[in-house]
């Protein structure tokens, strides 16, 4: 199995007001292919700016990312900015979907974008493709405020996939959802990561982390520990209460 991601000393450092605020401090880790790795942490620990840092949505201070053998740290921003654009996809708590388009056109904006190998034609035929995979082909045409959130955060997943990602990044992808929704959701990053999509997603919610291969924990910007969990066959509750004992034993 090859390296996704690897994370190599990593630190994000602010200035405010003349006072410097260490948020991420020599942060090692590595993603293999095909893994769904959830990052967990106290509010304040550093689990976003970790992951923003990481996807090149914000330069770290110092250190190394490398993304699928690209050292993205040494990229100028317009290169950058092309491999979040075709390399990576985003799943946020707050989604982020454009007013005036449709769902469908959402979906399609970074494709249209990206893709210049594929026709107009076969980009919104993956799109559909996409939305019937995801049960959300029936409101392709409708406005974001005329959807429920499990929807629209499906629909958000849907945009992530369009341009065909090495590595799916997530922060709280079930943040703003009720538990009915929230299970939705996993279930189908699940499915995604079976079928061999790599995700890091960030989250506060043991049940959502229990459904991950493995989990980071990270308090005052270091990562504290890591614990692999059991394969996708064994119970649920098993999972959630292995995660349960070592969150308490991290200091939860």
């Amino acid at each position: 199995m090859r390296e996704a991601l690897c994370v190599k000393d990593l630190c994000k450092t602010y200035v405010t007001n003349k006072r410097q605020n260490n948020v991420l401090k020599n942060v090692s880790f590595t993603i293999q292919q095909g893994e769904l790795v959830a990052v967990m942490g106290p509010s304040g620990s550093g689990k976003s700016t970790l992951l923003y840092s990481v996807s090149g949505m914000d330069r770290p201070t110092a250190g190394e990312v490398v993304l699928s053998g690209t050292r993205i740290t040494d990229l100028k921003e317009k290169e950058l900015a092309k491999v979040r654009l075709t390399s990576m996809g985003f799943i946020f708590q707050q989604m982020h979907m454009m007013k005036n388009l449709s769902i469908m056109d959402n979906i399609l904006l970074p494709a249209y974008q990206a893709d210049k190998s594929r026709s107009r034609q076969e980009i919104n035929e993956f799109c559909l493709a996409l939305m019937r995979k995801l049960g959300i082909s029936d409101v392709a045409e409708n406005d974001i405020t005329e959807v429920s959130g499990g929807q629209l955060q499906r629909a958000c997943i849907c945009r992530s996939l369009i341009n065909k990602p090495e590595i799916i990044f997530a922060d709280e992808p079930t943040g703003a959802l009720n538990r009915s929704a929230s299970e939705d959701v996993m279930q189908e990053l699940n499915k995604l990561n079976q079928e061999g999509t790599t995700i890091m997603l960030v989250t506060h919610d043991m049940k959502v982390a229990a459904k991950c291969s493995r989990v980071l924990y990270i308090v005052d910007g270091n990562i504290r520990g890591e614990l692999a969990m059991d394969g996708p066959d064994s119970q649920e509750k098993q999972r959630e209460r292995k995660l349960n004992n070592w969150l308490i034993e991290m200091g939860w």
